[in-house]
């Protein structure tokens, strides 16, 4: 999806489609009908309201869409316009689209915030999965490119932000067609392969560990998740090196399908469970944005890539294994498998000395139930980096909630013949798995975020399409551009 910057006058922008982005009761002087139309009531800008007109001026058509109040504006709310109306611009099988955004609803955003945000918004609303239909029902073409309509006196500024969604935009839409490939296809073999591209097209230095270097590393937690399945496990190392000093760890999930192991899972929706990766995939993603905008901060991404399968060798309830940390594990729940790669990464990270290190995971199903689909799990060690990742969760629209890590529950995990069980049943399934985790982290501030309940979405939205979410990217990108003083 290409982007540009415009300062032609509205009147003059000549489109197949101009989204023109309305606070709730403003009046857009542009065109009779628009006017009439809020005036009679018929449009009144509520979030999410759109009106379509045709024939005026050169754009062939207009669409009004509601940002809401012009008091309660913020980043998302025009991010989420810019997605309603990509997603009505593709319906309307148009390759390029306008957007602008009337004065009233640009809320305190700067130029440079208003076009990353809009551009963001558009390739979260223009996005759809097609590629494994011979023919698709739905035969809309790809948005291929977006015009951002602004002011002259804001060109300059707004071409900057436009530079950084633009690259958020582009790792945002390759995590979402990761997500989408299926287990058959998407291996840990393939993520592997995929970090390698990455590293190749952008320079990257990627490390990739094949099941023997994994269990010469002595990685006996990752191995025990693995030993169910015929496809080998990979553990991916990717390091970008933009600036000085200790790197900030991103760490990812790559379950490329959950089964549950020996202790399956329900087999209604279990197809879902390709998602199971959405953690590595936004490490992923992440690197994809590195890659463009070229931050100075150092980074490491590390991917413990698997599949989750029963079978005769499969890992069983009331097994032990010792994981690279040297601790031992006691096996309770075999469908508890991604805090037991994860542990692995964790204790790997050492060797980096990172000055920080956020993990995400669809970690746990308890965390859906606690906080539904519309936030993110967030529990650590360290109190200014949780605050930290729960601004940058604010700015990119993937909001975070903070969940206690109190000593107390550490007894959930205490077992009778090893130094720590995976799984302390039912109750505090989040705070326990996360607890889990924790028990590998030494040394160095730690942040857990569980995107179980924001990795994908069961039902079409009005500025989402069913399917991957690619939580996580935006809020990656957010945290390390702010670290990095871009």
């Amino acid at each position: 999806m290409k982007t540009l910057i415009s300062t032609k006058p509205l009147a003059n922008v000549d489109t197949p489609l101009l989204a023109l982005l309305v606070a709730q009761g403003s009046v857009p002087k542009l065109e009779a009908n628009l006017e009439r139309a809020i005036a009679s009531g018929d449009y009144k800008g509520k979030k999410d309201e759109t009106l379509l007109i045709y024939g005026a001026g050169k754009a062939e058509r207009i669409l009004l869409v509601g940002v809401g109040k012009a008091n309660e504006i913020t980043r998302s709310a025009v991010r989420r316009a810019a997605a309603v109306a990509a997603k009505r611009a593709r319906s309307l099988g148009t390759k390029t689209f306008s957007i602008a955004v009337a004065k009233e609803a640009r809320g305190s955003l700067g130029a440079a915030e208003l076009a990353q945000v809009a551009i963001e918004g558009a390739a979260q609303g223009g996005w759809q999965f097609t590629e494994l239909k011979k023919q698709p029902e739905d035969p809309n073409p790809e948005i291929e490119s977006v015009e951002l309509v602004i002011d002259a006196a804001d060109k300059d500024e707004a071409e900057a932000g436009r530079r950084i969604g633009d690259a958020i935009a582009a790792g945002y839409l390759y995590t979402r067609n990761l997500q989408m490939q299926p287990g058959n296809v998407c291996t840990p073999s393939y993520l592997a392969e995929e970090a390698r591209k990455l590293a190749a097209a952008h320079g990257f230095k990627a490390t990739i560990l094949d099941k023997a270097q994994i269990k010469k590393e002595g990685m006996g937690a990752l191995l025990a998740v693995a030993q169910g399945s015929a496809e080998e496990p990979r553990f991916i190392v990717l390091e970008y090196g933009g600036g000085s000093g200790a790197p900030v760890a991103l760490i990812g999930k790559g379950v490329t399908f959950d089964s549950g192991g020996i202790s399956i899972k329900p087999a209604a929706n279990m197809e879902d469970m390709k998602f199971d990766k959405s953690g590595a995939t936004a490490v992923l993603g992440a690197f994809e944005v590195l890659g463009r905008l070229k931050p100075k901060i150092n980074v490491v991404g590390l991917i413990p890539a698997t599949e989750n399968l029963p079978s005769g060798t499969a890992i069983k309830p009331g097994d032990v294994v010792k994981s690279h940390l040297g601790k031992t594990i006691e096996i309770i729940n075999t469908d508890a498998e991604g805090r037991l790669i994860l542990c692995d990464a964790l204790s790997y990270a050492r060797r980096f000395k990172p000055v920080a290190a956020i993990d995400a995971a669809t970690l746990t199903g308890a965390v859906v139930i606690a906080l539904g689909h519309h936030a993110i799990g967030m529990l650590g060690n360290d109190e200014p980096l949780l605050a930290e990742v729960r601004d940058a969760g604010e700015r990119a629209g993937e909001r975070c909630w903070p969940l206690p890590l109190w000593d107390d529950y550490r007894e959930l995990l205490k077992s009778d013949v090893a130094d720590i069980k995976n799984s302390g049943g039912r109750a505090a399934g989040t705070i326990a798995g996360a607890w889990f985790l924790r028990e590998f982290v030494d040394s160095f501030p730690w942040v857990h975020l569980d995107i179980a309940g924001t990795a994908y979405l069961e039902g079409e939205g009005a500025s989402h399409a069913k399917g991957p979410t690619a939580i996580g990217v935006r809020l990656f990108t957010e945290f390390l551009l702010k670290r990095a003083g871009a």
